[in-house]
C-alpha cells in the first residue's frame, strides 16, 4: 500500500508546500491538485524544478488530480481538452508522475447512454494517446451528480476507448453517492482495473435538495454516513496494493493547520487499514 496525501486535502497551500508536509506527516507519495501544478508552471517555473524538492523529501508524485471534463464535445471546448491534456501529460513525464485523473461533468445531461459512451470514448481514447506518448496513464472517476456517476459506466467507457492505459480510481464518496455502485461491485474487479483509491466519507444527497458536493463531503472518513469499512475490504479483495490516497474536500478542514489536516487523513486510513495500529 503507498499511503498518499491527497493535495486536496491542503486546498489552501501551493505545491511546494504540500511535498512537505507530506514528508512530515508521515507519507510516502502525493496526490497533485492540477490547480496547484498548473499555477506553478503559469508562474514561469519548470516542471523539472520540482524534482529536487520530491527528491530530497522522499516524496513520490503518483497522480495529477484532474484534467476535468474529459466530456467536453463542442469543437471549440473538445480543441482545449486536448491542449490541456497535451500541458499536463508532458509534466507529469518531468516529474515521473504515472497517472492523471480524468473527470466528467453535467454537459451531457439528458443524452441517452449509447450517446454519451460513443462521444466520451472518443475523447478518452484522444487523450490517451497522448498520454502513451509521454508514459502516462489516466483513471477515470465517476462524479456523483452528473450522467457519468458509477462504476459499470467507467468499465464500459474503458471498453468504448479500447486503450491500454485508461483505467478506474475507486472513489468512495461518489460511488455510493451516485447510488449504482455497491461494494460487492470493486470487489468483482480486475486489480488491474483500479489505478488508486480515493479513501474519504460524507453524506448521502437526499432526494429533492442541490447537490452540495463540498457540504456533504465535509467529514473525517468515518464521521459520514458512508461503509467505510466495507468499501476498504472491498477494495483488498481485489488483492489491490497501490496508492491509497485520503481525500477530503471540505472548506471547513482547510481552514485547519496544514500539518493537522494531513495527520489526521493519515490517522484514519490507519484505521481502516489492516497493518496499521488500531
Amino acid at each position: 500500500m503507498i499511503l498518499t496525501m491527497h493535495g486536496l486535502s491542503t486546498m489552501h497551500c501551493n505545491l511546494v508546500t504540500d511535498i512537505r508536509v507530506a514528508k512530515e506527516t508521515g507519507y510516502e507519495a502525493l496526490e497533485i491538485v492540477a490547480d496547484k501544478l498548473l499555477r506553478y508552471l503559469d508562474q514561469g517555473y519548470a516542471a523539472e524544478e520540482l524534482n529536487p524538492t520530491f527528491r530530497s523529501n522522499s516524496i513520490h508524485p503518483v497522480v495529477i488530480n484532474a484534467l476535468h471534463f474529459v466530456d467536453r464535445v463542442d469543437p471549440v471546448e473538445r480543441k482545449q481538452l486536448l491542449s490541456e491534456a497535451e500541458r499536463l501529460c508532458a509534466a507529469a513525464e518531468v516529474i515521473c508522475c504515472q497517472t492523471i485523473q480524468l473527470t466528467f461533468s453535467q454537459r451531457l445531461e439528458g443524452r441517452p447512454w449509447p450517446e454519451i459512451r460513443k462521444l466520451v470514448g472518443r475523447n478518452i481514447a484522444d487523450v490517451a494517446d497522448i498520454g502513451k506518448r509521454h508514459g502516462v496513464r489516466f483513471q477515470l472517476e465517476p462524479i456523483a451528480f452528473a450522467p457519468v456517476h458509477s462504476l459499470w459506466q467507467s468499465l464500459e467507457l474503458v471498453e468504448e476507448a479500447g486503450r491500454d492505459n485508461v483505467a478506474a480510481v475507486i472513489d468512495f464518496w461518489h460511488l455510493q453517492a451516485g447510488g449504482e455502485t455497491h461494494p460487492d461491485d470493486v470487489a468483482k474487479l480486475d486489480r488491474s482495473m483500479i489505478y488508486s483509491v480515493h479513501f474519504c466519507d460524507g453524506m448521502l444527497h437526499q432526494e429533492g435538495t442541490d447537490w452540495d458536493e463540498l457540504a456533504l463531503r465535509g467529514y473525517m472518513p468515518g464521521e459520514g454516513e458512508l461503509s467505510v469499512q466495507e468499501w476498504v475490504e472491498a477494495v483488498l479483495a481485489t488483492g489491490f496494493d497501490g496508492v491509497w490516497s485520503c481525500e477530503l474536500a471540505s472548506p471547513r478542514h482547510w481552514e485547519w493547520d496544514l500539518w493537522k489536516v494531513a495527520r489526521e487523513c493519515r490517522r484514519c486510513m490507519e484505521l481502516f487499514l489492516p497493518g496499521f495500529p488500531r
